[in-house]
Protein backbone atom coordinates (compact mmCIF):
# COMPACT_ATOMS: atom_id res chain seq x y z
CA UNK A 1 0.00 0.00 0.00
CA UNK A 2 1.41 3.82 -0.82
CA UNK A 3 0.79 6.07 0.89
CA UNK A 4 -2.06 7.77 -1.07
CA UNK A 5 -4.14 4.87 -1.07
CA UNK A 6 -3.75 4.79 2.70
CA UNK A 7 -5.07 8.42 2.76
CA UNK A 8 -7.44 7.61 0.29
CA UNK A 9 -9.25 4.77 2.33
CA UNK A 10 -9.03 7.38 5.26
CA UNK A 11 -11.57 8.43 7.94
CA UNK A 12 -8.25 6.16 9.16
CA UNK A 13 -11.93 3.94 10.01
CA UNK A 14 -10.55 1.39 7.51
CA UNK A 15 -7.31 1.96 8.25
CA UNK A 16 -7.01 -1.27 9.78
CA UNK A 17 -7.31 -3.29 6.33
CA UNK A 18 -3.56 -2.17 6.44
CA UNK A 19 -2.93 -4.67 8.89
CA UNK A 20 -1.84 -7.99 6.57
CA UNK A 21 1.36 -7.04 8.82
CA UNK A 22 2.37 -9.99 9.75
CA UNK A 23 0.74 -12.41 12.54
CA UNK A 24 -1.75 -11.39 15.49
CA UNK A 25 0.19 -11.25 18.83
CA UNK A 26 -0.52 -9.97 21.88
CA UNK A 27 0.72 -6.36 23.07
CA UNK A 28 3.54 -7.98 25.99
CA UNK A 29 4.86 -9.84 22.78
CA UNK A 30 5.50 -6.55 21.61
CA UNK A 31 8.78 -5.95 24.37
CA UNK A 32 10.58 -9.57 24.05
CA UNK A 33 13.71 -9.37 21.48
CA UNK A 34 15.65 -11.69 19.65
CA UNK A 35 18.58 -12.80 21.08
CA UNK A 36 21.68 -11.21 20.00
CA UNK A 37 23.88 -14.37 19.69
CA UNK A 38 21.10 -16.73 18.39
CA UNK A 39 20.77 -14.22 15.31
CA UNK A 40 24.45 -14.49 15.05
CA UNK A 41 25.07 -17.96 14.85
CA UNK A 42 21.81 -18.29 12.47
CA UNK A 43 23.52 -15.76 10.27
CA UNK A 44 26.98 -17.80 10.23
CA UNK A 45 24.84 -21.01 9.39
CA UNK A 46 23.36 -19.09 6.52
CA UNK A 47 26.87 -17.36 5.43
CA UNK A 48 28.67 -20.66 5.70
CA UNK A 49 26.04 -22.63 3.61
CA UNK A 50 25.95 -20.23 0.79
CA UNK A 51 29.45 -20.05 0.47
CA UNK A 52 29.36 -24.19 -0.03
CA UNK A 53 26.88 -23.48 -2.66
CA UNK A 54 29.79 -21.19 -4.60
CA UNK A 55 28.54 -17.74 -3.71
CA UNK A 56 31.00 -15.27 -4.08
CA UNK A 57 29.13 -12.88 -1.84
CA UNK A 58 26.44 -13.17 0.46
CA UNK A 59 24.34 -11.13 2.38
CA UNK A 60 21.98 -12.05 5.58
CA UNK A 61 18.96 -9.94 6.97
CA UNK A 62 17.20 -11.69 10.65
CA UNK A 63 14.32 -9.13 11.26
CA UNK A 64 11.19 -9.21 13.98
CA UNK A 65 8.92 -6.71 12.28
CA UNK A 66 6.73 -5.10 15.40
CA UNK A 67 3.64 -2.80 14.83
CA UNK A 68 1.26 -1.67 16.66
CA UNK A 69 -2.09 0.24 15.27
CA UNK A 70 -4.40 2.10 17.99
CA UNK A 71 -7.50 3.27 16.00
CA UNK A 72 -10.51 5.66 17.07
CA UNK A 73 -13.88 7.50 15.77
CA UNK A 74 -15.23 9.64 18.43
CA UNK A 75 -15.96 8.01 21.68
CA UNK A 76 -15.57 4.49 20.20
CA UNK A 77 -12.25 2.60 19.78
CA UNK A 78 -12.36 1.12 16.45
CA UNK A 79 -9.54 -1.31 16.60
CA UNK A 80 -6.48 -2.43 18.55
CA UNK A 81 -4.36 -4.65 16.03
CA UNK A 82 -0.45 -5.90 16.88
CA UNK A 83 1.49 -7.56 14.91
CA UNK A 84 4.58 -9.21 14.36
CA UNK A 85 6.50 -10.61 11.29
CA UNK A 86 10.15 -12.57 11.97
CA UNK A 87 12.23 -14.15 9.50
CA UNK A 88 15.83 -14.76 7.69
CA UNK A 89 16.34 -12.91 3.77
CA UNK A 90 19.16 -14.22 2.28
CA UNK A 91 20.88 -12.39 -0.93
CA UNK A 92 23.91 -14.34 -2.74
CA UNK A 93 26.20 -13.03 -5.55
CA UNK A 94 27.17 -16.70 -8.02
CA UNK A 95 28.45 -16.53 -11.23
CA UNK A 96 27.89 -12.43 -11.26
CA UNK A 97 24.24 -12.60 -10.76
CA UNK A 98 22.11 -12.14 -7.83
CA UNK A 99 19.80 -14.62 -5.95
CA UNK A 100 17.18 -13.76 -3.22
CA UNK A 101 15.55 -16.60 -0.87
CA UNK A 102 13.68 -16.08 2.48
CA UNK A 103 12.28 -18.44 5.58
CA UNK A 104 10.81 -17.81 8.73
CA UNK A 105 12.43 -21.30 10.01
CA UNK A 106 14.95 -19.69 11.95
CA UNK A 107 16.76 -22.87 12.73
CA UNK A 108 20.55 -24.14 11.26
CA UNK A 109 18.65 -26.37 8.58
CA UNK A 110 16.10 -24.09 7.49
CA UNK A 111 18.54 -20.88 7.13
CA UNK A 112 20.62 -23.49 5.21
CA UNK A 113 18.44 -24.32 2.70
CA UNK A 114 17.26 -21.17 1.93
CA UNK A 115 20.91 -20.28 1.57
CA UNK A 116 21.15 -22.90 -0.80
CA UNK A 117 17.72 -22.02 -2.63
CA UNK A 118 19.34 -18.34 -3.24
CA UNK A 119 22.31 -19.43 -4.48
CA UNK A 120 20.35 -21.88 -7.09
CA UNK A 121 18.48 -18.97 -8.04
CA UNK A 122 21.20 -16.58 -8.53
CA UNK A 123 23.01 -19.55 -10.65
CA UNK A 124 19.86 -19.71 -12.86
CA UNK A 125 19.86 -15.70 -13.40
CA UNK A 126 23.84 -15.69 -14.65
CA UNK A 127 22.78 -17.83 -17.36
CA UNK A 128 20.54 -14.88 -18.46
CA UNK A 129 22.75 -11.95 -17.71
CA UNK A 130 24.64 -9.92 -20.17
CA UNK A 131 26.90 -8.53 -17.76
CA UNK A 132 28.20 -9.40 -13.99
CA UNK A 133 27.17 -7.43 -10.82
CA UNK A 134 29.83 -4.93 -9.71
CA UNK A 135 29.89 -4.56 -5.71
CA UNK A 136 31.24 -1.51 -4.60
CA UNK A 137 33.56 -1.98 -1.48
CA UNK A 138 31.72 -2.25 2.07
CA UNK A 139 34.23 -2.99 4.45
CA UNK A 140 33.59 -5.51 7.14
CA UNK A 141 32.62 -3.36 10.73
CA UNK A 142 32.87 -6.30 12.71
CA UNK A 143 30.12 -6.30 15.77
CA UNK A 144 28.42 -3.15 16.20
CA UNK A 145 24.93 -2.19 17.18
CA UNK A 146 22.82 1.11 17.00
CA UNK A 147 19.54 2.06 17.91
CA UNK A 148 17.21 4.67 17.38
CA UNK A 149 17.64 7.22 20.29
CA UNK A 150 14.54 7.16 22.07
CA UNK A 151 13.50 8.54 25.75
CA UNK A 152 10.00 6.14 25.96
CA UNK A 153 9.63 3.07 23.90
CA UNK A 154 6.25 3.48 22.61
CA UNK A 155 5.48 -0.67 23.10
CA UNK A 156 6.08 -0.05 26.74
CA UNK A 157 3.18 2.60 27.03
CA UNK A 158 0.24 0.65 28.27
CA UNK A 159 -2.99 0.50 25.86
CA UNK A 160 -4.94 2.52 28.01
CA UNK A 161 -2.77 5.33 28.11
CA UNK A 162 -3.02 5.10 24.34
CA UNK A 163 -6.55 4.32 24.33
CA UNK A 164 -7.25 7.48 26.88
CA UNK A 165 -5.30 10.16 24.15
CA UNK A 166 -6.89 9.37 21.42
CA UNK A 167 -10.63 9.08 23.44
CA UNK A 168 -9.79 12.46 25.07
CA UNK A 169 -8.22 14.18 21.47
CA UNK A 170 -11.52 12.89 20.14
CA UNK A 171 -13.57 14.71 22.77
CA UNK A 172 -11.77 17.84 22.38
CA UNK A 173 -12.26 18.20 18.85
CA UNK A 174 -16.20 17.53 19.15
CA UNK A 175 -16.37 20.27 21.86
CA UNK A 176 -14.66 23.06 19.51
CA UNK A 177 -17.74 22.35 16.89
CA UNK A 178 -16.25 18.90 15.04
CA UNK A 179 -19.10 16.97 13.82
CA UNK A 180 -16.81 13.96 13.31
CA UNK A 181 -13.22 12.91 14.25
CA UNK A 182 -11.11 9.33 13.71
CA UNK A 183 -7.99 9.26 15.72
CA UNK A 184 -4.89 6.70 15.50
CA UNK A 185 -1.43 5.73 16.82
CA UNK A 186 0.50 3.79 14.48
CA UNK A 187 3.70 2.41 15.88
CA UNK A 188 6.65 0.52 14.60
CA UNK A 189 9.99 -1.24 16.07
CA UNK A 190 12.45 -3.11 13.59
CA UNK A 191 15.05 -5.32 14.76
CA UNK A 192 17.16 -6.02 12.07
CA UNK A 193 20.15 -7.92 12.09
CA UNK A 194 22.48 -7.67 9.10
CA UNK A 195 25.62 -9.90 8.75
CA UNK A 196 27.48 -10.41 5.37
CA UNK A 197 30.59 -12.46 4.07
CA UNK A 198 32.13 -8.90 4.14
CA UNK A 199 32.72 -9.30 7.86
CA UNK A 200 29.73 -7.19 8.97
CA UNK A 201 27.55 -8.42 11.84
CA UNK A 202 25.21 -5.03 12.28
CA UNK A 203 22.64 -4.96 15.04
CA UNK A 204 19.96 -2.53 15.09
CA UNK A 205 16.57 -1.63 16.92
CA UNK A 206 14.34 1.37 15.10
CA UNK A 207 11.83 2.65 16.53
CA UNK A 208 9.17 4.70 14.24
CA UNK A 209 5.79 6.77 15.32
CA UNK A 210 2.80 8.09 14.05
CA UNK A 211 -0.29 9.92 15.36
CA UNK A 212 -2.81 11.14 12.84
CA UNK A 213 -6.13 12.11 12.42
CA UNK A 214 -9.02 13.97 10.48
CA UNK A 215 -11.50 15.87 11.81
CA UNK A 216 -15.04 16.79 9.88
CA UNK A 217 -16.89 20.02 9.72
CA UNK A 218 -20.57 19.89 8.51
CA UNK A 219 -22.96 22.27 7.50
CA UNK A 220 -26.27 20.64 8.14
CA UNK A 221 -28.49 23.07 6.19
CA UNK A 222 -26.19 22.46 2.88
CA UNK A 223 -24.52 19.30 3.42
CA UNK A 224 -21.43 20.58 2.49
CA UNK A 225 -18.61 18.97 4.68
CA UNK A 226 -15.12 20.10 4.89
CA UNK A 227 -12.42 18.19 6.37
CA UNK A 228 -8.95 19.13 8.32
CA UNK A 229 -6.26 16.25 8.09
CA UNK A 230 -3.91 16.56 11.61
CA UNK A 231 -0.46 18.67 11.29
CA UNK A 232 1.77 15.71 13.01
CA UNK A 233 4.69 14.03 11.04
CA UNK A 234 5.40 10.34 11.32
CA UNK A 235 8.86 10.62 12.96
CA UNK A 236 12.01 8.12 14.29
CA UNK A 237 10.88 8.59 17.65
CA UNK A 238 9.64 7.07 21.25
CA UNK A 239 6.14 8.05 22.55
CA UNK A 240 8.16 11.26 23.70
CA UNK A 241 7.01 12.88 20.61
CA UNK A 242 3.87 12.99 21.95
CA UNK A 243 5.00 14.92 25.62
CA UNK A 244 3.91 17.70 23.26
CA UNK A 245 6.47 20.14 24.84
CA UNK A 246 6.07 23.90 23.66
CA UNK A 247 9.77 23.72 22.53
CA UNK A 248 8.24 21.67 19.89
CA UNK A 249 5.49 24.21 18.33
CA UNK A 250 6.20 26.91 15.66
CA UNK A 251 3.30 29.11 15.39
CA UNK A 252 2.89 30.85 12.00
CA UNK A 253 1.91 34.60 11.34
CA UNK A 254 -1.41 33.71 11.19
CA UNK A 255 -1.72 31.41 14.59
CA UNK A 256 -1.87 28.09 13.02
CA UNK A 257 0.84 25.56 15.33
CA UNK A 258 3.10 23.40 13.12
CA UNK A 259 5.00 21.01 15.37
CA UNK A 260 8.87 19.74 15.14
CA UNK A 261 10.39 17.66 17.72
CA UNK A 262 7.17 16.90 19.50
CA UNK A 263 3.13 17.04 19.16
CA UNK A 264 0.14 17.82 21.12
CA UNK A 265 -2.09 16.12 19.65
CA UNK A 266 -5.44 17.57 21.78
CA UNK A 267 -4.20 21.29 20.84
CA UNK A 268 -3.90 20.30 16.97
CA UNK A 269 -7.26 18.52 17.63
CA UNK A 270 -9.23 21.99 18.62
CA UNK A 271 -7.55 23.88 16.20
CA UNK A 272 -8.45 21.01 13.54
CA UNK A 273 -12.03 21.35 14.14
CA UNK A 274 -12.21 25.28 14.39
CA UNK A 275 -10.33 25.13 10.90
CA UNK A 276 -12.72 22.86 9.42
CA UNK A 277 -15.72 24.70 10.44
CA UNK A 278 -13.71 27.91 8.46
CA UNK A 279 -13.43 26.18 5.73
CA UNK A 280 -16.89 25.93 5.13
CA UNK A 281 -17.98 29.13 4.44
CA UNK A 282 -14.13 30.32 3.21
CA UNK A 283 -14.42 31.73 -0.27
CA UNK A 284 -13.15 29.85 -3.40
CA UNK A 285 -9.41 30.62 -4.73
CA UNK A 286 -9.77 32.83 -7.85
CA UNK A 287 -7.46 30.92 -10.48
CA UNK A 288 -4.07 32.73 -11.33
CA UNK A 289 -0.48 33.66 -10.45
CA UNK A 290 0.52 33.43 -7.22
CA UNK A 291 3.85 33.89 -5.17
CA UNK A 292 3.31 30.73 -2.86
CA UNK A 293 4.49 30.71 1.12
CA UNK A 294 5.16 26.51 1.54
CA UNK A 295 4.84 25.44 4.84
CA UNK A 296 7.42 22.73 5.57
CA UNK A 297 4.28 20.66 6.01
CA UNK A 298 3.48 20.70 3.32
CA UNK A 299 6.86 21.58 1.60
CA UNK A 300 7.79 17.97 2.19
CA UNK A 301 5.42 16.25 -0.17
CA UNK A 302 6.37 18.46 -3.37
CA UNK A 303 10.12 17.03 -2.50
CA UNK A 304 9.60 14.11 -2.31
CA UNK A 305 7.96 13.55 -5.53
CA UNK A 306 9.73 16.15 -7.76
CA UNK A 307 13.01 15.70 -6.61
CA UNK A 308 13.74 12.62 -4.07
CA UNK A 309 11.81 9.64 -6.73
CA UNK A 310 13.33 11.41 -9.60
CA UNK A 311 17.02 11.46 -8.17
CA UNK A 312 16.92 8.16 -7.68
CA UNK A 313 19.62 6.29 -9.65
CA UNK A 314 17.38 3.19 -10.07
CA UNK A 315 14.86 5.51 -12.12
CA UNK A 316 17.28 7.92 -14.14
CA UNK A 317 18.25 4.51 -15.52
CA UNK A 318 15.37 3.31 -16.16
CA UNK A 319 15.60 -0.06 -14.07
CA UNK A 320 12.51 1.14 -12.02
CA UNK A 321 8.90 2.70 -13.35
CA UNK A 322 6.45 1.55 -10.82
CA UNK A 323 4.52 4.21 -9.08
CA UNK A 324 4.66 7.12 -11.57
CA UNK A 325 7.52 6.19 -13.90
CA UNK A 326 11.06 6.52 -14.32
CA UNK A 327 12.94 10.68 -13.97
CA UNK A 328 13.88 13.40 -16.40
CA UNK A 329 16.63 14.27 -14.51
CA UNK A 330 18.57 12.11 -16.72
CA UNK A 331 22.91 11.32 -16.47
CA UNK A 332 23.70 13.82 -19.48
CA UNK A 333 21.75 16.62 -17.15
CA UNK A 334 24.22 15.33 -14.11
CA UNK A 335 27.37 15.96 -16.92
CA UNK A 336 26.02 19.26 -18.00
CA UNK A 337 25.73 20.83 -14.74
CA UNK A 338 21.83 21.19 -14.97
CA UNK A 339 20.60 24.21 -13.39
CA UNK A 340 17.58 22.52 -11.21
CA UNK A 341 16.69 25.52 -8.86
CA UNK A 342 17.25 28.58 -8.14
CA UNK A 343 20.63 29.72 -5.77
CA UNK A 344 18.73 29.39 -3.12
CA UNK A 345 17.67 25.47 -3.76
CA UNK A 346 20.12 23.33 -2.16
CA UNK A 347 18.81 19.59 -1.07
CA UNK A 348 20.46 16.82 0.42
CA UNK A 349 20.03 13.21 1.25
CA UNK A 350 20.77 12.26 4.50
CA UNK A 351 20.33 8.66 6.29
CA UNK A 352 21.61 10.13 9.45
CA UNK A 353 19.24 12.99 10.78
CA UNK A 354 18.21 12.74 14.33
CA UNK A 355 14.07 12.22 14.43
CA UNK A 356 14.06 11.59 10.83
CA UNK A 357 12.15 8.42 9.39
CA UNK A 358 14.97 7.18 7.39
CA UNK A 359 17.52 7.40 10.34
CA UNK A 360 19.44 4.10 10.77
CA UNK A 361 23.27 3.48 10.98
CA UNK A 362 23.48 1.31 8.58
CA UNK A 363 21.59 0.61 5.44
CA UNK A 364 20.24 -3.18 4.09
CA UNK A 365 23.40 -3.94 2.75
CA UNK A 366 25.73 -3.14 5.55
CA UNK A 367 26.66 0.29 4.41
CA UNK A 368 27.57 3.23 6.97
CA UNK A 369 24.91 6.07 6.52
CA UNK A 370 26.03 9.40 5.60
CA UNK A 371 24.92 12.93 4.17
CA UNK A 372 25.25 14.31 0.73
CA UNK A 373 23.96 16.66 -1.74
CA UNK A 374 22.10 16.47 -4.41
CA UNK A 375 21.60 19.80 -5.54
CA UNK A 376 23.89 22.64 -4.68
CA UNK A 377 22.97 26.09 -4.67
CA UNK A 378 20.42 25.04 -7.60
CA UNK A 379 22.87 22.91 -9.64
CA UNK A 380 22.30 18.75 -10.28
CA UNK A 381 25.56 17.37 -8.55
CA UNK A 382 24.63 13.74 -7.96
CA UNK A 383 22.43 11.17 -7.33
CA UNK A 384 21.09 8.07 -4.94
CA UNK A 385 23.01 4.97 -5.56
CA UNK A 386 23.68 1.88 -3.66
CA UNK A 387 26.35 -0.73 -4.32
CA UNK A 388 25.37 -2.29 -7.67
CA UNK A 389 24.90 0.88 -9.14
CA UNK A 390 27.74 3.01 -7.63
CA UNK A 391 30.19 2.16 -10.49
CA UNK A 392 27.67 3.94 -13.31
CA UNK A 393 28.84 7.11 -12.02
CA UNK A 394 32.32 6.45 -11.01
CA UNK A 395 31.80 6.14 -7.38
CA UNK A 396 33.83 3.40 -5.32
CA UNK A 397 31.18 3.58 -2.47
CA UNK A 398 27.60 3.09 -2.18
CA UNK A 399 25.19 6.20 -0.70
CA UNK A 400 23.92 3.68 2.26
CA UNK A 401 20.21 4.24 0.90
CA UNK A 402 19.45 0.44 0.26
CA UNK A 403 16.33 -1.11 1.84
CA UNK A 404 13.55 -4.12 2.21
CA UNK A 405 10.16 -3.91 4.02
CA UNK A 406 10.48 -6.79 5.70
CA UNK A 407 12.79 -10.12 6.16
CA UNK A 408 10.49 -12.00 3.38
CA UNK A 409 11.50 -8.89 0.47
CA UNK A 410 15.16 -8.28 -1.26
CA UNK A 411 16.53 -5.18 -0.74
CA UNK A 412 16.84 -2.45 -2.90
CA UNK A 413 17.56 1.16 -4.16
CA UNK A 414 15.11 3.38 -1.79
CA UNK A 415 14.78 7.20 -1.23
CA UNK A 416 17.02 8.55 1.59
CA UNK A 417 15.47 11.63 3.84
CA UNK A 418 15.88 14.06 0.93
CA UNK A 419 15.67 17.50 2.42
CA UNK A 420 15.89 21.31 1.56
CA UNK A 421 18.86 23.04 3.35
CA UNK A 422 17.26 25.95 5.33
CA UNK A 423 18.26 29.39 3.83
CA UNK A 424 22.09 31.00 4.79
CA UNK A 425 20.34 34.18 5.97
CA UNK A 426 18.19 35.26 8.85
CA UNK A 427 14.63 34.93 7.83
CA UNK A 428 11.38 34.74 9.30
CA UNK A 429 8.55 33.47 7.91
CA UNK A 430 6.88 36.15 9.02
CA UNK A 431 9.70 38.54 7.83
CA UNK A 432 9.05 36.26 4.13
CA UNK A 433 5.04 37.26 4.23
CA UNK A 434 5.42 41.23 4.70
CA UNK A 435 7.21 41.11 0.76
CA UNK A 436 4.57 39.20 -0.70
CA UNK A 437 2.08 41.31 -2.54
CA UNK A 438 -0.19 38.79 -4.01
CA UNK A 439 0.38 35.22 -2.45
CA UNK A 440 -1.20 32.21 -0.93
CA UNK A 441 0.25 30.75 2.22
CA UNK A 442 -0.02 27.18 2.35
CA UNK A 443 -0.25 24.53 5.32
CA UNK A 444 -0.07 20.65 5.17
CA UNK A 445 -0.09 18.04 2.00
CA UNK A 446 -3.20 17.38 0.53
CA UNK A 447 -3.90 15.05 -2.89
CA UNK A 448 -1.43 15.13 -5.80
CA UNK A 449 -0.52 13.88 -8.75
CA UNK A 450 2.62 13.48 -11.35
CA UNK A 451 3.80 12.49 -14.57
CA UNK A 452 5.74 9.61 -15.73
CA UNK A 453 8.74 11.73 -15.71
CA UNK A 454 8.56 13.36 -12.47
CA UNK A 455 8.43 16.76 -14.28
CA UNK A 456 4.86 18.09 -14.62
CA UNK A 457 2.83 18.08 -11.03
CA UNK A 458 0.04 19.79 -9.12
CA UNK A 459 -0.33 19.55 -5.04
CA UNK A 460 -3.38 20.78 -3.15
CA UNK A 461 -2.69 21.14 0.47
CA UNK A 462 -4.48 21.69 3.83
CA UNK A 463 -4.94 25.35 5.10
CA UNK A 464 -4.85 27.87 2.42
CA UNK A 465 -4.66 31.78 3.13
CA UNK A 466 -4.61 34.78 1.11
CA UNK A 467 -1.30 37.35 1.53
CA UNK A 468 -2.42 41.03 0.02
CA UNK A 469 0.18 43.40 0.58
CA UNK A 470 2.48 41.82 2.89
CA UNK A 471 -0.75 40.64 5.11
CA UNK A 472 -2.72 37.80 5.77
CA UNK A 473 -6.19 38.61 5.00
CA UNK A 474 -8.04 35.22 6.01
CA UNK A 475 -8.62 31.77 4.43
CA UNK A 476 -9.32 30.42 0.90
CA UNK A 477 -10.60 27.58 -0.58
CA UNK A 478 -9.99 24.90 -3.33
CA UNK A 479 -6.34 25.55 -3.98
CA UNK A 480 -4.04 23.59 -6.03
CA UNK A 481 -0.87 24.84 -7.90
CA UNK A 482 0.83 23.62 -11.10
CA UNK A 483 3.97 22.62 -11.55
CA UNK A 484 6.90 22.01 -13.77
CA UNK A 485 9.35 20.54 -11.62
CA UNK A 486 12.82 22.83 -12.48
CA UNK A 487 10.88 25.52 -13.38
CA UNK A 488 9.19 25.49 -9.64
CA UNK A 489 12.56 24.82 -8.11
CA UNK A 490 14.42 27.70 -10.19
CA UNK A 491 11.29 30.19 -9.23
CA UNK A 492 12.38 29.50 -5.24
CA UNK A 493 12.91 33.37 -4.41
CA UNK A 494 13.73 32.90 -0.27
CA UNK A 495 13.82 30.08 2.46
CA UNK A 496 13.98 30.93 6.35
CA UNK A 497 16.59 30.44 8.09
CA UNK A 498 17.22 27.02 10.24
CA UNK A 499 15.16 28.44 13.23
CA UNK A 500 12.63 27.75 11.01
CA UNK A 501 13.43 24.03 9.91
CA UNK A 502 10.96 20.97 10.58
CA UNK A 503 10.88 17.42 9.07
CA UNK A 504 7.54 16.22 7.55
CA UNK A 505 7.27 12.98 5.93
CA UNK A 506 5.65 9.53 4.64
CA UNK A 507 5.21 5.59 6.24
CA UNK A 508 4.22 4.83 3.24
CA UNK A 509 6.18 5.49 0.29
CA UNK A 510 5.90 3.06 -2.43
CA UNK A 511 8.46 1.83 -5.02
CA UNK A 512 8.72 -1.79 -6.85
CA UNK A 513 7.23 -4.76 -7.93
CA UNK A 514 6.04 -6.91 -6.42
CA UNK A 515 5.61 -3.36 -4.40
CA UNK A 516 7.14 -2.70 -1.12
CA UNK A 517 6.66 0.60 1.22
CA UNK A 518 9.62 2.61 2.84
CA UNK A 519 9.30 4.86 5.63
CA UNK A 520 10.80 8.45 4.22
CA UNK A 521 11.41 12.54 6.02
CA UNK A 522 11.97 15.28 4.49
CA UNK A 523 13.03 18.47 5.90
CA UNK A 524 12.65 22.41 5.36
CA UNK A 525 12.01 25.82 6.29
CA UNK A 526 9.37 27.30 5.47
CA UNK A 527 9.69 28.50 1.01
CA UNK A 528 8.59 31.39 -1.45
CA UNK A 529 8.42 30.49 -5.43
CA UNK A 530 7.23 33.55 -7.23
CA UNK A 531 4.80 33.25 -10.41
CA UNK A 532 3.39 29.77 -9.83
CA UNK A 533 0.18 28.93 -11.74
CA UNK A 534 -2.83 28.17 -9.08
CA UNK A 535 -6.16 26.76 -10.10
CA UNK A 536 -9.70 26.11 -8.67
CA UNK A 537 -10.64 22.71 -7.75
CA UNK A 538 -13.90 23.49 -6.56
CA UNK A 539 -16.46 20.85 -8.60
CA UNK A 540 -19.68 22.78 -10.72
CA UNK A 541 -22.29 20.58 -10.64
CA UNK A 542 -24.76 21.07 -13.60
Amino acid sequence: MDRRDFLTMSGLGLAGLMVPYGNLIAAEALLAPLDVAKKKALADAALAAATQAGASYCDVRIGRYLRQFVITREDKVQNVVNTESTGIGIRVLVDGAWGFAATNRLNNDGVAKAAQQAAAIARANAKSQTAPVQLAKAPGVGEVSWKTPIKKNSMEVPLKDKVDLLLGVNAAAIKAGADFVNSMLFLVNEQKYFASTDGSYIDQDVHRIWAPMTVTAIDKASGKFRTREGLSSPMGMGFEYLDGAASGKVVSPNGVVNYSDSYDMLEDAVASAKQARQKLTAPSVKPGKYDLVLDPSHTWLTIHESVGHPLELDRVLGYEANYAGTSFATLDKLKDKFRYGSDNVTIFADKTQTGSLGAVGYDDEGVKTKRWNLIKDGTLVDYQTIRDQAHILGKTESDGCCYADSWSSVQFQRMANVSLAPGKNKLSVADMIKDVENGIYIIGDGSFSIDQQRYNAQFGGQLFYEIKNGKITGMLEDVAYQIRTPEFWNACTAVCDDSDYRLGGSFFDGKGQPGQVSAVSHGSSTARFNGINVINTARKLG
